[in-house]
């Protein structure tokens, strides 16, 4: 496994034929490259991806591409670990600076998820459900990360949850966030319900915590 520092992460390359950028200006030429396969991504969904509209959107020849990539799946690869990565950095910080207590934890996380998928409402479901078994590996370890770290944040206010079996029923509350962020991302262009996404989010934080503080 190769890796790569793109935007001042560490964005891992699974795939055997991608070539990491050795100096800065190359990192920064990776960078501007995976922001377009983002917007691409982003915009028109999997069946527009292609290193064709990449190459037009990123203002490069679709050979520059190929010096990196070895086509449409290694690309798209790379942008999910990006993204993915960018969800898990997002959820870790906004627990680490979440408001004391129960609340403000829940709070911060579903704010974080809620602001990760409002800009990739299209992305995020696309390289969730995965485009192969190591893709959805990925994506999958991704959300079990989140999962664990609201987990453990709120691992020392258990006496504030009202349930019989407080760590199971923050995970459930963990997993019911994501299902929903994911859910609302991949409908909200059929289906949406007229909410900005941190109404959602507060919303979405109001139930949670009355289901952790209600009694079973």
């Amino acid at each position: 496994m190769e890796s790569s520092k793109a935007g001042g992460s560490v964005v891992e390359m699974t795939a055997p034929h991608f070539r990491p950028p050795q100096q800065a200006r190359s990192r920064e030429s990776l960078q501007k490259l995976l922001t377009s396969a983002e917007d691409v991504l982003s915009t028109g969904g999997i069946d527009d991806f292609t290193v064709a509209a990449v190459a037009e959107h990123a203002g490069v020849s679709v050979g520059a591409i190929y010096r990196r990539f070895s086509g449409k799946e290694q690309l798209l690869e790379a942008v999910k670990d990006q993204l993915l990565e960018q969800l898990e950095s997002a959820v870790a910080e906004a627990l680490r600076s979440a408001r004391p207590g129960l609340r403000g934890l829940i709070e911060a996380f579903t704010r974080a998820m809620a602001g990760a998928f409002s800009g990739h409402t299209r992305a995020f479901p696309e390289l969730l459900s995965g485009q192969s078994a190591d893709g959805a590996e990925r994506g999958l370890r991704a959300l079990d990360t989140v999962q664990r770290a609201l987990v453990d944040a709120v691992e020392p206010h258990l006496n504030d949850i009202a349930r019989s079996e407080p760590r199971a029923a923050v995970r459930f509350t963990a997993r019911t966030i994501i299902g929903a962020c994911v859910h609302r991302a991949a409908s909200s262009h059929a289906w949406p319900d007229d909410l900005t996404w941190p109404i959602w989010a507060d919303r979405t934080a109001d139930m949670a915590v009355a289901h952790l503080t209600s009694h079973d």
